[in-house]
């Protein structure tokens, strides 16, 4: 799907694509889940290779830069909401292109980071100054890790508590599902990290002061998102400490939990095999006491339930109860 977007002195508005009609300069180019006509229209408007436009198509890609004369193609990952997996958290490349005249955004699928840019928002942004519209879609990415990286502390807590009664693996598996997607995370935000390195020192480079200009309050904004990504690399190493721990310390505790069952029903069978035994002995065809008695029976139960009552005070005091 292709849209175009532009802020001119009227206002910030969609265009229509007309082969009829040029683009000004400053639009901004919008492909989700592009067709290969997508591509192919963007391109001869643009004249971005093929080959840039299709480089965050694919899922696996990594977080980089590459810088001609023509374009700055700057490919990160950003977070997004999958219901395959089992807590909803991926992550997916996000090319962004920036030409002389134009800037262009290539993803997968859509996304919370582009949705922001919309009509609704368009006091926030200005298609025209392409370089504080990429540095805002990159800290906007960075608030977003931020945002799943609370949520899955806050799911980590919950597990927690379903752990502490816990006597099955289901809750660990979770928690290793949990794990993995915090590895994902890292992963990504270290990537990004290192673009965002790398942006900072090209915008010291004058080989790229054709395609972006770089204001002061552009400078401000660019130190903010290397200081999120700096937040969102430490919360989720701490994130991935705790839950590792936490893995380990609930797999002795579920041991334990397990322990004190099988103690409790080892208790209860030795307790339920006094009155067993008595029955059986006064049972065998061999003489016993109070045979002969009318109320033998009911000295049988008596002894029976003494000895049951003294057991059982007795794991009591021992605490096998």
């Amino acid at each position: 799907m292709l849209k175009i977007f532009e802020t001119s002195p009227d206002g910030f508005k969609e265009l229509e694509c007309r082969p009829d009609e040029p683009i000004e300069p400053g639009a901004w180019f919008s492909l989700v889940k592009p067709t290969a006509s997508d591509l192919r229209i963007v391109s001869e408007i643009t004249e971005a290779p093929l080959d840039i436009l299709r480089a965050a198509l694919d899922q696996e890609e990594s977080s980089r830069i590459e810088v001609d004369d023509e374009q700055l193609l700057i490919l990160t990952n950003i977070p997004k909401n999958d219901e395959n997996t089992v807590f909803g958290y991926d992550t997916i490349p996000l090319g962004i292109i920036i030409s002389e005249r134009y800037i262009i955004t290539v993803c997968l699928e859509e996304n919370e980071v582009l949705e922001d840019f919309d009509a609704t928002h368009r006091h926030f942004f200005d298609t025209r100054k392409r370089t504080r519209f990429l540095f805002q879609i990159l800290y906007r990415t960075a608030i977003l890790y931020l945002k799943d990286l609370r949520l899955m502390n806050r799911r980590t807590d919950e597990i927690e508590q379903a752990l502490r009664l816990s006597m099955k693996n289901k809750e660990l598996f979770l928690l290793l599902d949990l794990q993995k997607a915090l590895t994902y995370f890292t992963v990504s935000l270290r990537s990004n990290r290192s673009v965002i390195e790398r942006l900072m020192r090209l915008f010291g480079n004058k080989s790229v002061h054709h395609l972006v200009k770089l204001r002061e309050e552009d400078e401000e904004l660019l130190e903010d998102v290397r200081v999120e990504y700096d937040q969102a690399i430490e919360m989720v190493q701490v994130h991935s400490d705790v839950l590792s721990s936490t893995m380990d310390a609930f797999a002795s505790v579920i041991s334990n939990n397990l322990n004190i069952v099988m103690k409790f029903l080892a208790s209860v069978t030795i307790v339920m095999a006094i009155p067993t035994m008595i029955a059986s002995f006064f049972g065998m065809n061999v003489p016993v006491p109070w045979q002969d008695d009318v109320v033998g029976f009911t000295y049988a139960l008596a002894a029976a339930a003494a000895l049951t009552v003294v057991v059982t005070v007795l794991l009591w005091r021992k605490r096998m109860f």
